[in-house]
């Protein structure tokens, strides 16, 4: 019995962590000069991704770089296919010095949130 309730108590805690890092599903209010970034692979953002986004490949080894030649202080929308990558990208953007960051999940549910349509080249 002892067990059970320690196996529920931890299963408790780990999810409430775990949607304490979840995207929010709130509306995103888009500043002028928001920057939509889309940090999945370059085929993944060509099969689909909002209108106006820049495409910055978080496995990438050239991400820090390419990061680091955009506004720090720019507002930033972070996407992604589920919000795990977008979740990482923006831990690594804040160890480069932006704060103004918002983790849009996936690209669905991004493009719910700022009313932005996703598009295809």
């Amino acid at each position: 019995m002892r067990r059970t309730i320690s196996t529920l108590a931890l299963s408790l805690t780990l999810a409430l962590g775990l949607a304490a890092c979840a995207p929010s599903a709130e509306p995103i209010d888009l500043e002028e000069g928001t920057v939509l970034l889309d940090v999945r692979t370059p085929g993944e953002f060509a099969s689909g991704h909002l209108e106006g986004a820049l495409n910055v490949d978080v496995q990438a080894a050239d991400f820090d770089a390419r990061v680091a030649e955009l506004d720090p202080d720019a507002a930033y929308v972070v996407y992604c296919r589920t919000g795990n990558r977008s979740g990482q990208a923006i831990a690594r953007m804040e160890a480069l010095g932006f704060t103004d960051l918002t983790n849009g999940g996936s690209v669905e549910s991004a493009a719910a949130a700022t009313g932005i349509p996703i598009i295809t080249d």
